[in-house]
């Protein structure tokens, strides 16, 4: 039963929190070199960052990704990990990473680019949450995993970063820092599951443009949504195993 519970109040929770990274998404999805969006599209200001993406002087008329499949996306992400991790001290972790990681994919499947202004904060967050959670008798990772596995997952990406720039983003291997510290958190399987699932998933979907003709063999795909969904999956999964 308090299981249960602990699932039900984090999908609660998602859905609360995931409406509110679509005004974000929308001010951060812009060109690299352009300054962020103030305001909505027709031209009235942004009342800041966090909140729904919807104008109240254009009547309520909706920008940015949809508030309600953010919602649906958020909350089932947190009830996963909720049911993987149980009432155990990462789990407050998972879910106060879970909302800036659903904020990326978004803004990266719309503008094909991970803007330092997330990737870099949650970099530094997710080493120091965890190590928090260290502390507590009930934690179920590896501190030191964590942190190995955020520095060798940050290397790896690197390199492919230099192997082939055109494919793999510089905001991909920040944010493979923060991937791989998570998913380290749970052991060095759950860091090969992790990885490996954002690729298949980036290579189904991409094929599957391919053979839809929505894309060419060598048109560009965002892979920051197939990294977050990857780990978040992997995490899930280690929760359940550990």
């Amino acid at each position: 039963m308090a299981e249960l519970l602990v699932v039900a109040a984090a999908a609660a929770y998602g859905a609360a929190a995931g409406p509110l990274t679509a005004r974000p998404a929308f001010r951060l999805s812009v060109p690299e070199d352009a300054p962020r969006a103030d305001r909505c599209p027709g031209g009235h200001p942004l009342p800041g960052w966090l909140g729904p993406g919807r104008c109240r002087p254009c009547g309520g008329t909706a920008y940015g990704p949809s508030g309600r499949l953010l919602a649906l996306l958020t909350a089932a992400v947190c009830a996963g990990l909720a049911a993987g991790a149980g009432p155990r001290p990462e789990l407050v972790v998972w879910l106060l990473l879970t909302p800036a990681l659903v904020l990326l994919a978004a803004v990266d499947r719309s503008v094909h680019r991970l803007p330092d202004a997330v990737t870099l904060p949650l970099a530094a967050a997710a080493p120091a949450l965890l190590g928090l959670a260290a502390l507590l008798p009930e934690a179920a990772g590896s501190w030191p995993g964590a942190l190995l596995g955020g520095a060798v997952l940050g290397v790896a990406y690197f390199v492919l970063f230099l192997i082939n720039p055109r494919g793999m983003g510089f905001g991909d291997v920040k944010l493979a820092v923060t991937c791989g510290t998570a998913l380290g958190w749970y052991g060095w399987g759950v860091v090969l599951w992790g990885t490996f699932a954002a690729f298949v998933l980036a290579a189904a979907y991409g094929w599957g443009l391919v053979l839809l003709g929505r894309a060419r063999r060598t048109s560009a795909l965002p892979f920051g949504p197939f990294m977050v969904f990857g780990t978040l999956a992997a995490l899930t999964a280690g929760g359940l195993a550990v």
